[in-house]
């Protein structure tokens, strides 16, 4: 499942566009808004994408760390859970504090 982050509206993964303020999910998702935040830190050294024990095999594929500007999208395109694709971006800090 995809949740808009304007109106929080859940969608399956294959929906492009939110059916409730129709703006295109690919950029306003809670995933991709939190992939372009991390892009943009500076602290921010890798990307990890974290699958769930039980992952589907497209996701299980796509697990494991990325530079951060190299990371594959989410929902992972594929992905056959029954629940949707539920891989989330840990971010891979350079330092802890300011």
């Amino acid at each position: 499942m995809q949740t808009c982050s304007v109106c929080h509206i859940q969608s399956p993964d294959s929906t492009l566009e939110c059916p409730s303020c129709n703006v295109l999910l690919s950029e306003t998702s809670e995933q991709a808004v939190a992939l372009k935040k991390y892009q943009n830190n500076p602290r921010v050294q890798l990307l990890r994408v974290a699958v769930s024990a039980n992952c589907c095999p497209a996701c299980r594929k796509v697990e494991g760390n990325y530079e951060k500007h190299n990371t594959p999208t989410l929902p992972v395109v594929g992905c056959s859970h029954e629940n949707g694709c539920r891989c989330f971006f840990e971010p891979i800090l350079t330092e802890i504090f300011p």
